[in-house]
């Protein structure tokens, strides 16, 4: 399942935010760029037509080859500094030669492997199987959760989306993955502990539907 997602679960400025969908990855022929802000819009001529996508900022030039990674597409989505409004665009990272996606920090890697980190410090510390059992009592406060980042996209809708495992919770009913909203930067396999503010029932449309999220969330040493 597709992260985001840091979509990218998502902060209160995506609860208006267009529908979006998981999106597969899109490899094509570079036929036009446009920066804008801290990302380059592209669009890619694919097997299946022409494609949008937009990435973190990059010198990709036309005619290149390019192979967009861990993308999350959003319908009706609208462009304030280009005054643009697309039907259909994916937002995820430029895979390029020295950042393969299955690298240890690639976007794409998934960490399934046994994981069993402890619980926070302190009287907001909780395990992510906690957050899920507490999730009514919990809702709209804050907590710190420690936990290995199994996925991750950076710089989605200007957040980083994370996954988080500790070894607790179930995988049959999702409690085992806590999908964090992150300020600052992680990379996967990395231990870290975050504090942010628990929100119930996120619907993005698509599949993006998340029960539990953590939103504002910032790294704690």
């Amino acid at each position: 399942m597709h992260p985001a997602l840091s979509l990218l679960a998502v902060s209160l400025a995506f609860a208006a935010a267009p529908a979006t969908a998981p999106s597969s990855d899109l490899k094509g022929t570079v036929l036009e760029t446009i920066d804008a802000g801290t990302y380059t819009y592209l669009r890619l001529q694919t097997p299946a037509g022409e494609k949008w996508a937009a990435v973190p900022q990059t010198t990709i030039k036309k005619g290149a080859s390019a192979h967009v990674v861990g993308s999350i597409d959003m319908a009706g989505f609208e462009s304030k500094t280009l005054k643009r409004k697309f039907d259909h665009i994916a937002f995820g990272t430029l895979e390029s030669p020295e950042t393969p996606s299955d690298a240890p920090h690639g976007v794409r890697a998934l960490d399934v492997g046994p994981i069993k980190v402890g619980k926070a410090d302190g009287p907001d510390g909780r395990t992510i199987a906690e957050i899920y059992a507490q999730k009514k009592t919990l809702k709209g406060k804050e907590v710190v959760v420690r936990g290995k980042v199994v996925k991750y996209n950076a710089a989605i809708l200007n957040r980083n989306w994370v996954h988080l495992r500790d070894g607790s919770g179930f995988a049959k009913d999702g409690s085992d993955d806590l999908t964090v909203l992150l300020k600052d930067s992680a990379e996967v396999g990395q231990i870290i502990a975050a504090r942010g503010k628990v929100f119930l029932d996120k619907d993005l449309g698509g599949m993006y539907k998340f029960a539990v999220v953590l939103e504002d969330a910032t790294l704690v040493k």
